[in-house]
């Protein structure tokens, strides 16, 4: 159930992610989920995308650097708390979180929780016995 994502690491300055997004584009790969986080030399743009390769391929062509890391896609559901109650699960079972975002598909249905952990086999055994459902790239592309 590990998600495959883009990072990509551009320059902080203005147009550089408008240009990756065109670039993107222009070649018919949809962009299903994103992050960006910065500081003041540079970002890093993370993309889970309908086409890894065709997008890495593209980018890397165009003279970004691109890596491939894998995360895990959590549904949970749209409602209050619905971040609260995984978050809880997670800490009890002593699971670090580097990093995480989310995209919600409809208002008041489900949401999807990105999370890249510390240790990834630890974070899927711990969370589908917890009884969340993780979603595949697949899954994340067809909402």
């Amino acid at each position: 159930m590990r998600v495959e994502q883009i990072a990509v690491f551009l320059e902080n300055k203005s147009g550089r992610l408008a240009e990756i997004t065109s670039i993107i584009a222009a070649e018919n790969v949809n962009i299903r989920a994103l992050s960006v986080a910065d500081t003041a030399d540079f970002g890093i743009l993370r993309l889970i995308v309908d086409d890894v390769e065709k997008a890495k391929d593209i980018l890397k062509s165009n003279g970004f650097t691109v890596g491939i890391t894998n995360v895990l896609a959590v549904e949970v559901a749209d409602q209050v708390g619905g971040l609260a109650t995984v978050l809880k699960s997670i800490e009890q079972a002593g699971l670090n979180v580097e990093y995480m975002y989310a995209f919600v598909n409809k208002s008041s249905e489900n949401a999807v929780l990105i999370f890249r952990f510390e240790d990834m086999d630890k974070a899927i055994d711990s969370l589908q016995k917890e009884g969340y459902k993780l979603l595949s790239g697949a899954q994340i592309c067809s909402l």
